[in-house]
């Protein structure tokens, strides 16, 4: 089965962003691609820019991937107040699921703070420092199918 891994694009801050989550979910960076390692005559890049992130995946879990790049300045400035989705994380305790929402909110905005909701999971949904939006679930009577 195809697996849906999330792809952020941020204004250089891509790695900044990136050791912050890496410091809440854990484990190592599975890729880092800068893009001076792809200048070359047809795909210049400037001094500014060469030690920007042209790809980096986090593994999150058993099998997902949480990817992004820096946005060249040539391609314009991405609009970090947009809406650009949520990132929705199921945890697989009510204990990961608090360490997850309270680790990735610091200096962020609270939308919905965690907590028992009406549909019968542990819910609450966020955007971090970085505007990304996350929710964070935990549904004890959740076995893996949907």
């Amino acid at each position: 089965m195809a697996l849906i891994n999330p792809h952020i694009n941020f204004n250089g801050n891509t790695e900044e962003a990136f050791n912050f989550y890496k410091s809440v979910f854990g484990g190592e960076f599975a890729k880092i691609i800068r893009f001076k390692e792809l200048a070359s005559p047809e795909f210049p890049v400037s001094e500014k820019e060469e030690n920007k992130i042209m790809h980096i995946a986090l593994p999150i879990g058993k099998s997902n991937l949480l990817m992004a790049n820096d946005v060249p300045e040539i391609l314009g400035k991405t609009n970090e107040n947009e809406n650009r989705s949520k990132i929705s994380i199921s945890a697989e305790s009510k204990e990961e699921a608090d360490k997850l929402f309270n680790g990735l909110s610091v200096g962020g905005q609270i939308e919905m703070p965690i907590t028992d909701s009406p549909w019968g999971s542990y819910f609450g949904m966020f955007r971090d420092k970085y505007g990304i939006e996350w929710m964070v679930d935990f549904d004890p009577n959740y076995k893996g199918q949907i």
